[in-house]
């Protein structure tokens, strides 16, 4: 049996998150029997985590992990005390060559001395760094320059660095050269089932009725409200643009600072075509929303292979990316490329709005068919298990 423990995600169940996500259908969709997953938890993750130190989910051995509140240290934290449980508990039922898979790369300094351990145990130890974390608008410089530190002791003490997109592989081998790191290509997957709603579902009906939104009208972008998503471009362009569609903005702003700022600084509020419309927890509701947008607008630049734009090339006809290399990686010609520059998406969205509807049909074949061929969890666990056995 080889035991496999899982480190870095907020734990089983996902509540939401790519990384739980990750989690959630690697172990919902294990095909091997010799393989026994132990995942971290943080103790808020769910109830069953608050109320079990130890519990089975998706037959996986879930363990739950106390972390105190100190701010940005607090993921750091969470990190080691999982890391520690797991070597623990690797020792006590005597694992054989266990492996130890590290999600982000946030304990870098501190790594080479649990590594000693891992390799004592005649274990393995593989990170997946996700995207540029030291990019992210959100954290401090100082945080951004403990990331970037920490990632490079992540790297140089790997077995094996796990990248979630060809581009972030192409960067490791590149930026780490002097370690020669030992590096391998596994992407994310998605879910390529449609919705099981249809438009005559009073949820379906009910919502697009409150929302004042029609199937078929409306651009849309779904995602966390923090600035390196490229809110404030998408909004400004669109207003800029000619369209007679609405734009669905479907993201959590309570007790946002950044939406005061973005509506100080674009006025979006006089201009009824904007629609901030919250959260949507139901995943069919979701789905439907996606698949009856006329495009989907996606701005995210400093993750790997954003689930995101999985689930938009699987479900929405048309995709308009910021032009960066991981998002060219994914969706190669199936989509409308734009950059930053003043009027490049105002412009795009002009020219979208006059697609033809077999440039339509053609669009979403192609995004479907790249999805079928590289993204689909069935996929991903297969060469996730092949790696792990």
């Amino acid at each position: 049996m080889r035991h496999v423990y899982i480190i870095g995600s907020k734990g089983i169940p996902a509540r939401y998150g790519g990384y739980e996500t990750f989690v959630e259908k690697l172990t919902a969709g294990q095909k091997s029997t010799d393989i026994k997953y132990h995942v971290a938890s943080r103790r808020d993750n769910t109830e069953l985590s608050q109320y079990n130190d130890v519990f089975e989910y998706n037959g996986a051995e879930v363990f739950s992990i106390d972390v105190p509140n100190i701010g940005p240290a607090q993921a750091i934290a969470y990190d080691l005390k999982a890391l520690q449980w797991a070597i623990k508990n690797a020792q006590e039922i005597g694992a054989q060559a266990p492996i130890f898979y590290i999600l982000a790369a946030r304990i870098g300094p501190l790594i080479g001395k649990y590594v000693k351990e891992i390799h004592a145990l005649g274990g393995t130890y593989l990170i997946n760094p996700d995207g540029h974390e030291w990019k992210r608008a959100k954290w401090p410089l100082p945080v951004r320059k403990y990331w970037k530190i920490s990632e490079r002791g992540m790297v140089k003490h790997a077995d094996l660095v796990v990248c979630d997109n060809r581009k972030i592989e192409e960067y490791i081998q590149e930026e780490y050269r002097v370690f020669n790191p030992n590096t391998t290509f596994i992407a994310y997957g998605t879910d390529t089932t449609p919705s099981s709603l249809t438009k005559n579902d009073s949820v379906v009906k009910d919502w697009f009725r409150q929302k004042n939104v029609r199937e078929n009208n409306y651009y849309l972008i779904v995602g966390r409200f923090v600035p390196e998503n490229n809110y404030e471009t998408m909004i400004r362009e669109f207003m800029q643009s000619d369209s007679q569609k609405d734009l669905v903005i479907v993201t959590n702003v309570e007790k946002n600072k950044f939406y005061q700022h973005l509506l100080q600084k674009t006025g979006f509020d006089k201009d009824e075509r904007i629609k901030f419309v919250g959260t949507v927890y139901d995943q069919p509701l979701l789905r439907y929303i996606r698949e009856n947008a006329y495009a989907y607008i996606h701005g995210h630049e400093v993750g790997g292979t954003n689930p995101s734009l999985l689930e938009a090339l699987s479900s929405t006809q048309l995709n308009l990316l910021v032009d960066v290399g991981f998002n060219r990686d994914v969706a190669q010609d199936a989509a409308i490329y734009w950059t930053k520059e003043d009027g490049q998406l105002a412009y795009a969205i002009n020219a979208a709005d006059h697609y033809t509807d077999e440039q339509l049909f053609n669009n979403e074949k192609e995004a479907k068919q790249i999805i079928a061929s590289e993204y689909t969890w069935h996929k991903i666990i297969s060469k996730y298990e092949t790696i792990f056995e």
